[in-house]
């Protein structure tokens, strides 16, 4: 700043002091204790009692020099001197006027203090005080509120304050209280414009109140906290005295246990909300109470969910696949589904949308062990659900808590079991599930294997939000037809078609056998099964398109083989004609039994009026031999066999067809109303339906009607229209592989099911011949015998 004077200024003993900033006319006190300062305190004494009083822009330097000073100071007078025993100095000084110094003279010697010539402010022209009034009242005003809220400085002050008329002595007393940076209040004494250093100093104030409010607000949210807490404490304590009287001591205890686990169980914030409510509901309760009861079951299970535990996917493709094909033989397509379902949730993370597979395919197929393999190819846990015969919709969805004994649903029991939130859930049986007045089971389901919806799942007994978005769901079934529109809608079907023989005997060798071993206690070579005695197993005692029942009869055979041993005294570590033991064909039946007369009596040779059908059953694909013969009559038609009405009309649909092209089959002359015909299915305790065996009923009626012999070695599947169409059959991979399992090797299906036989895999094709047929006349013309098949039909029919 520009000091100007008329006098050519002074010398004078300099006083550096730091982290302070006089004023003029503040009287403040000093202590003095740098040897260079004192010199400075006695050079004044000796002298006008005069020092210049200037700050230090770096308070850490010990010896300032030149450079570390400020060259505006104060000028200012010793009132008093006294010295301590400790060698420093309490000096009290007041301030006079602002200084300059214009060049400073550091000491040449130890015994002299830092000088410096001094020039002092002039007189400022007269302010307008009247203008500066408002100014004045608003620094007034702000410092009064800065001093009501700041802890270290006495409100004393104000009285001091408000006798004050020259605004320039208000301003330099509201300066010297201001507990801001050594810069700040160096500029404002740096600034000679009286009205522009009354604004910085209301910049301040107006700064340092919003601060000094904001940390008042603070501090007195926390001693509303702290006084809250200690209130609580108190009840607390009281409440276990209380409770120590009346002997339930140990409940405080409980409950503050019980907070402890909420609040570290990773509740969402709402549902965390909601236990401690109930917590508190809890501590308000008697403890033998039955309401008191409800509530404790219901914390346990809130603080037992994993809100938070998640398992660690394991995405590496080739380790899935190689667990794939360790587990499960065959199975090619669901395997790849699989593959790729872990490979695009690899690759897309968490933006994956959440999907649902059901394996569909008949008993024993390794539907459930798939869902086994995937959670460990993983490294989820795994949780299975029986639906088969639920009919409570609260098994889904669990009964709300005003129910005695209530519980979560399965869901639930099942996530808490898992002990994870993304575990892989297999819902077995979907197709099962069974409606009545308790409610629709697979209704509730709809809104657990929507992924839109499941991450709000809402339990009846938890009444609060579950996310379900990170299971992996899987379901499985034996048919389709019996599950919801609504509920399949939500899944993906990978079908799993039955084994054929040599699967089946790979899967007994590979999986069935060692584990059948190790289950009864033997070693891999105790005993050994040929290939041509699995081969007897499968065709002679197992009638399945899994290996369930495969599994039993080795069973059978270990059993009795252990059985023996033990009964004998011999066990697995001694003698070695337990390594000897081998199941051929022969010692099959010793240990069985002869085989079983179940499987389907097909034609040994071509006959008149038999035609071998395929059909579709729950437990996979099956054939049939469809009997057929005329007899004098009245021109009926007689079905038996247990059949349906759909089949007994398709029979019927047969039966009008042959009648209305008498002129293609040479029925002219053929007196309809003289003959009858008996079309048998055999197994009648069987029952039978669909329209697929409309072809064969139609082959087996013109054999019979003509006493032409169809072939053995061909089956045949497909709908019958009266116009002589063959229309389009489901079941088509389970049909042909049903006739593979029997050795037909030609089988005929409808040309509209070409698509259906492209899309399997080649293995299913091999050693087959098949016929497409979109008439009648391409039936017969594959299906009787070649010499005859081009005669013309016997008149009369019989």
């Amino acid at each position: 700043m520009p000091f100007v004077s008329s006098e050519a200024g002074r010398t004078l003993p300099v006083l550096p002091v730091r982290d302070m900033v006089l004023f003029p006319g503040v009287v403040t006190p000093l202590f003095v204790g740098r040897p260079l300062s004192l010199l400075a305190v006695e050079e004044a004494i000796r002298g006008e009692r005069k020092l210049f009083v200037v700050a230090q822009k770096d308070m850490t330097v010990e010896s300032p020099a030149e450079q570390d000073l400020f060259r505006v100071g104060m000028i200012a007078d010793i009132i008093q001197m006294v010295r301590l025993p400790d060698g420093t100095s309490k000096v009290l000084v007041e301030g006079a006027k602002r200084g300059y110094a214009r060049e400073y003279d550091l000491p040449d010697s130890d015994d002299k203090s830092l000088m410096a010539f001094v020039l002092e402010e002039t007189e400022s022209p007269e302010e307008d005080i009247q203008g500066l009034e408002p100014l004045r009242r608003s620094v007034v005003s702000q410092f009064e509120r800065y001093v009501s809220l700041h802890p270290k400085i006495p409100a004393e002050i104000l009285m001091s304050i408000t006798s004050i008329e020259k605004p320039e002595n208000l301003a330099d007393l509201v300066s010297s209280h201001l507990t801001v940076k050594i810069e700040e209040r160096q500029d404002i004494l740096e600034t000679r414009d009286l009205r522009e250093r009354l604004e910085k100093i209301l910049r301040v104030l107006l700064r340092e109140v919003d601060i000094l409010e904001m940390e008042h607000s603070i501090h007195e949210r926390v001693r509303k906290e702290l006084e809250k807490g200690q209130k609580e404490f108190y009840l607390r304590e009281q409440m276990k005295v209380i409770q120590n009287e009346l002997g339930q001591g140990e409940g405080g205890s409980e409950n503050d246990e019980m907070r402890k686990r909420i609040l570290d169980a990773g509740m969402p914030e709402e549902t965390l909300k909601k236990a401690l409510h109930e917590l508190d509901r809890l501590s308000r309760m008697p403890v033998m109470s039955a309401e008191a009861t409800v509530v404790r079951t219901y914390l346990d299970w809130m603080v037992a969910l994993p809100w938070n535990t998640r398992s660690r996917d394991r995405l590496d493709i080739p380790r899935a696949r190689r667990i794939l094909e360790e587990d499960h033989y065959a199975l090619e397509d669901p395997k790849e589904r699989i593959l790729e379902y872990l490979a695009v949730r690899k690759q897309a993370g968490s933006n994956m949308r959440s999907q649902v597979l059901c394996f569909v395919g008949p008993p024993g197929v390794g539907k459930t062990s798939l869902g086994q393999s995937i959670a460990r190819a993983l490294g989820r846990e795994f949780v299975n659900i029986s639906l088969g015969g639920v009919r409570d919709e609260a098994e889904i969805r669990g009964h709300r808590r005003t129910y005695i004994g209530a519980l979560p649903g399965r869901i639930i029991q099942k996530i808490r079991q898992a002990g994870a939130r993304n575990p892989v859930m297999l819902l077995d049986e979907v197709d099962k599930i069974g409606v009545d007045f308790r409610g629709d089971p697979a209704a509730a389901l709809l809104e657990v294997l929507d992924s839109r919806q499941n991450h709000l799942f809402t339990d009846h007994f938890l009444e609060a939000p579950f996310d379900l978005s990170s299971v992996m769901f899987i379901t499985t079934a034996n048919v389709t037809h019996t599950i919801p529109g609504p509920l399949l809608d939500r899944m993906e079907v990978i079908r799993l078609p039955g084994y054929v023989m040599e699967e089946k005997i790979h899967i007994a060798r590979k999986h069935l056998v060692p584990r059948i071993m190790k289950e009864h206690g033997l070693k891999p070579d105790n005993i050994t099964f040929t290939i041509p005695g699995l081969k007897h197993v499968v065709s002679d005692y197992t009638r399945e398109a899994g290996v369930r029942n495969l599994d039993r009869q080795i069973s059978r055979i270990v059993r009795k083989i252990t059985r023996r041993k033990v009964e004998a005294g011999q066990k697995s570590k001694k003698g070695k004609k337990e390594q000897g033991v081998s199941i051929g064909v022969k010692q099959i039946s010793r240990y069985l039994g002869p085989p079983g007369r179940h499987r389907t009596l097909l034609p040994a040779k071509n006959q008149t009026g038999a035609v071998v059908g395929l059909a579709w059953t729950e437990s996979g694909g099956d054939v049939l031999c469809l009997e057929a013969v005329t007899m004098p009559g009245k021109g009926k038609v007689l079905f038996t066999g247990n059949l349906g009405d759909i089949m007994q009309e398709s029979g019927q649909a047969a039966w009008g067809y042959l009648r209305s092209k008498p002129e293609v089959w040479g029925f002219r002359d053929t007196r309809w109303d003289s003959v009858d015909i008996h079309v048998h299915v055999p197994e009648g305790a069987i029952p039978k339906d669909g329209p697929s065996a409309g072809i064969t009923i139609a082959t087996a009626m013109y054999s019979a009607l003509t006493g032409t012999s169809v072939r053995c070695d061909v089956a045949m599947t497909g709908e019958i229209t009266l116009r002589g169409q063959v229309l389009a059959i489901g079941g088509v991979r389970e049909k042909i592989l049903a006739a593979k399992r029997n050795d037909i090797p030609v089988v005929i299906v409808p040309e509209a099911n070409r698509q259906d036989v492209r899309e399997l895999p080649a293995w299913v094709l091999k050693g087959l011949t098949l016929h497409y047929a979109e008439t009648m006349e391409d039936v017969l013309a594959v299906a009787l015998e070649k010499e005859k098949a081009n005669e013309k039909p016997m008149e009369g029919g019989a």
